[in-house]
């Protein structure tokens, strides 16, 4: 009989798991699947177990939000022998699972989980971390962190804008040298990420247009600091507008970046805190990694 490893974390979004719980490990059983079930004690508990005990497995099915996919691909990552990977969302945003069109529903996603097909997705490599669909920094990264899990069952997409909105007026900047391909930024900036995804925050066609997510390269964003009122309206209305029309704005495509910062910057990788490095190398692992996606 296959072998399938469930983590799943009780507490993202509503803790909807728990009504669903019974009905997605019985469809696992009927898709043939001998299931270990885990439900994550602490932080960094799925990247642990998946990365020791993925190789004793078929299959391994992860439910939660962005956090626990990103824990999830992490420790794949970093095992010994990488096999599929099911995705169960259950955050509040679910950015990667929306570009991915994975069913919202818990009971149609594990569905797809066991009896979709292989998807070979794009990885991100951040220094010796690794990240799914979004590495940030600047404001707006520290939103997704520092908000309360409470808020954002309450407010959903509301909580990320509240709380961004809430810092506009105390905008730090840093002073980075950025490289990519043989090109050279040095700028001051207030904003920057590198996607592979559809939607950040929640908002869709923020990363561009034509955005593949297995094609070996990320969508980069940065925007520079404002240097009077009416560049800074014009950033609001290009990121209101999802169009870059403004000078402030970088956007380009690359499949490896490498950042040189004055002090130390703190980054998100996938909606949770990534460190401060000073020295950020990101590149693009393509098509690493096979998730299970809608047939």
């Amino acid at each position: 009989m296959k072998k399938l490893l469930f983590i799943f974390n009780p507490y993202s979004g509503k803790a909807q798991i728990k009504n669903k719980l019974l009905e997605i490990v019985d469809i696992m059983v009927k898709a043939g699947y001998e299931v270990t079930i885990y439900p994550t004690q602490a932080r960094a508990d799925a990247l642990n177990l998946v990365q020791k005990r993925a190789k004793k497995y078929d299959l391994v099915v992860c439910s939660g939000g962005d956090g626990t996919l990103d824990e999830a691909v992490s420790g794949m990552m970093l095992s010994e022998k990488k096999v599929p990977l099911g995705y169960i969302p259950a955050g509040s945003t679910n950015d990667f699972a929306n570009s991915l069109k994975i069913p919202k529903d818990m009971v149609k996603a594990a569905k797809a989980a066991v009896s979709g097909k292989k998807f070979a997705c794009d990885v991100g490599k951040f220094n010796d971390s690794f990240f799914i669909y979004v590495a940030a920094f600047g404001i707006f990264t520290a939103v997704s962190y520092k908000t309360s899990q409470e808020w954002k069952n309450i407010l959903g997409h509301a909580a990320y804008i509240l709380e961004g909105a809430k810092s506009l007026h105390e905008i730090t900047s840093y002073h980075m040298r950025v490289e990519y391909e043989d090109q050279v930024i040095e700028d001051e900036f207030i904003y920057g990420m590198i996607t592979n995804s559809n939607s950040v925050g929640g908002f869709k066609n923020m990363t561009g247009k034509n955005v593949l997510l297995d094609d070996g390269k990320f969508e980069v964003t940065l925007i520079r600091k404002p240097k009077n009122l009416v560049e800074l309206n014009e950033i609001l209305a290009s990121l209101s507008n999802m169009i870059d029309d403004t000078d402030a704005i970088y956007s380009f495509k690359s499949d490896c970046i490498t950042f040189y910062a004055e002090e130390k910057v703190p980054w998100t990788l996938d909606g949770e805190y990534g460190g401060n490095p000073q020295e950020v190398k990101i590149s693009n692992q393509q098509q690493a990694l096979e998730i299970m996606v809608k047939k």
